[in-house]
């Protein structure tokens, strides 16, 4: 009895030394990152039933992280091997994005405690997720690798393929509708009797399998308090109702100050709208009632000026940068990296809605 006791008491002390050091960061995002939030000045044109945070446009970004870094492991994995991919790196990328992005959410009405709970969650659990995936990868699956040898197994390319689907997945549609159940099938389906293939079966399938449950818990929940909207409203100018009318997803809503109400979906698509629109020579002049947005953007060179936060992309050899501008600087921006030119120009990635 009093050796169970003693283990139990060990397995209590590890147990909260894991939790505080998964909270460490939130409690670190409290105490320094989060100047005190300053008045917003700018009138919205449209009415406040379609306005969102302007906050929104950087607090959107963590969740964004998370993507890219499904999509760095893709790009990792496609050649070598899930031992090779920054665990840390990508963990630590995504908590000094946050303090960058807290602080400067204190100039656009500051970091709410509605995205704090969100993004504090889903962070944990990134950290969590990416720690026991690199426990693993670090040992037993480094050691599988190894006596595998230099050429690959069927599933190493197998869950390559799978991880690349994955990320371009989540471009536009939430991680917990993907098919885990399906991918460990294909695992089953495709895998050879060589160690690698059934090494390779039993992690992913374990690994998918967790998802696939937990994924199933998170479409209940959001399900009971309903999902974000998938659309927003902007203004325009500079372009006629007939040509926005040929851009298919943008509804012309009609004239208001300043412009041209309109409608249009967000998350990736929206990127590629606004892209389209700046290029048909739109000037945008406010979008869901705020005057300023965040876009990202890639580069070769490893900083560029008034960018939020920058910081080196796994397996691609560039850097990303965090950039905020005025919504009616915001078109003039994408014709000029568009037309840029040289090793270190601005390649949009994505515009961070609200």
């Amino acid at each position: 009895m009093r050796r169970f006791l003693k283990w139990l008491l060990r397995l209590g002390l590890v147990a909260v030394v894991l939790t505080a050091g998964l909270l460490s960061p939130v409690a670190y995002n409290e105490l320094v990152c989060i100047p005190q939030a300053k008045p917003e000045t700018y009138e919205p044109i449209l009415p406040p039933e379609h306005r969102r945070d302007e906050s929104r446009t950087l607090m959107t970004y963590p969740e964004w992280h998370i993507v890219h870094a499904y999509d760095d492991y893709a790009q990792v994995i496609s050649a070598g091997d899930p031992h090779e991919f920054g665990y840390m790196q990508a963990i630590g990328g995504y908590w000094s994005s946050l303090c960058a992005l807290s602080h400067e959410s204190a100039e656009h009405g500051g970091f709410t405690s509605e995205s704090k709970q969100t993004i504090y969650v889903i962070g944990v659990s990134f950290t969590a997720e990416l720690l026991a995936k690199a426990s693993y990868e670090e040992t037993l699956g480094r050691l599988a690798a190894w006596w595998r040898g230099p050429e690959r197994a069927p599933l190493d390319d197998l869950s390559a393929d799978q991880a690349r689907a994955y990320a371009q997945f989540l471009q536009q549609v939430p991680w917990y509708k993907w098919d885990f159940d399906g991918d460990r099938e294909d695992l089953a389906t495709n895998a050879t009797d060589s160690l690698r293939d059934r090494e390779r079966r039993f992690a992913l399938g374990v690994e998918y399998g967790a998802k696939a449950a937990y994924a199933r818990v998170i479409e209940d929940a959001v399900a009971q308090v309903g999902a974000d909207e998938l659309t927003l409203r902007m203004i325009v100018d500079g372009i006629s109702e007939d040509a926005l009318r040929t851009m298919g997803t943008v509804e012309v809503i009609g004239p208001v100050k300043g412009g041209l109400e309109i409608e249009t979906p967000r998350y990736r698509e929206l990127t590629h709208i606004l892209q389209q629109m700046a290029e048909a020579g739109a000037e945008f002049v406010e979008i869901a009632g705020n005057d300023e947005i965040m876009f990202t953007a890639l580069s070769q060179a490893e900083e560029v000026g008034g960018a939020i936060h920058s910081f080196a992309r796994q397996g691609y050899g560039d850097s990303r940068h965090l950039i905020m501008v005025n919504v009616t600087d915001l078109a003039e921006k994408l014709r000029q990296m568009q037309a840029a030119t040289g090793v270190d120009r601005l390649r949009l990635e994505h515009i961070h809605d609200y």
